[in-house]
């Protein structure tokens, strides 16, 4: 019975951890969007925390370069079972404009996202629109539904 109301309380009332790996903070700012007054995904029960240990949703932005792969992975690692992670941006997907033209890998990259940790959701956009984001997190709260 106490299972079920903890799964119900994580679905119906997601913590939303943002991590933010790099970049132009474009897709930040999108995300940010989503919880003003034109969008609200607060008056859904969705909130944003500042502690991985209290989420159940983890929002990757921006290309992973090696200097907080091991700090992403760590975050990750926080987050508690069943957790679900969504990509958010071309940057977190492919490295984005942080790519090399050449086809050579940049040298400050680590990859992209699913590289480090397995992702569930992955939002494409640069940057995405609130919408896309928002369509991306309802996915992502599907996900949690089954897990």
């Amino acid at each position: 019975m106490l299972i079920n109301i903890k799964r119900k309380a994580r679905v119906y009332s997601p913590w939303i951890f943002h991590a933010h790996a790099g970049g132009c903070n474009n897709c930040d700012i999108e995300l940010a969007a989503c919880f003003a007054p034109r969008y609200d995904l607060e008056r859904m029960g969705i909130q944003l925390r500042n502690n991985p240990r209290h989420a159940d949703i983890l929002i990757i932005t921006g290309p992973v370069t090696k200097q907080i792969s091991s700090s992403l992975r760590r975050i990750f690692d926080q987050v508690p079972n069943p957790k679900v992670v969504v990509a958010c941006g071309s940057c977190a997907l492919t490295g984005g404009v942080y790519n090399r033209d050449d086809g050579k890998p940049n040298y400050a990259l680590a990859g992209p996202v699913e590289k480090l940790i397995p992702i569930d959701v992955s939002v494409p956009g640069c940057p995405p629109k609130p919408e896309s984001i928002i369509d991306g997190v309802m996915l992502a709260l599907e996900k949690l539904k089954e897990k």
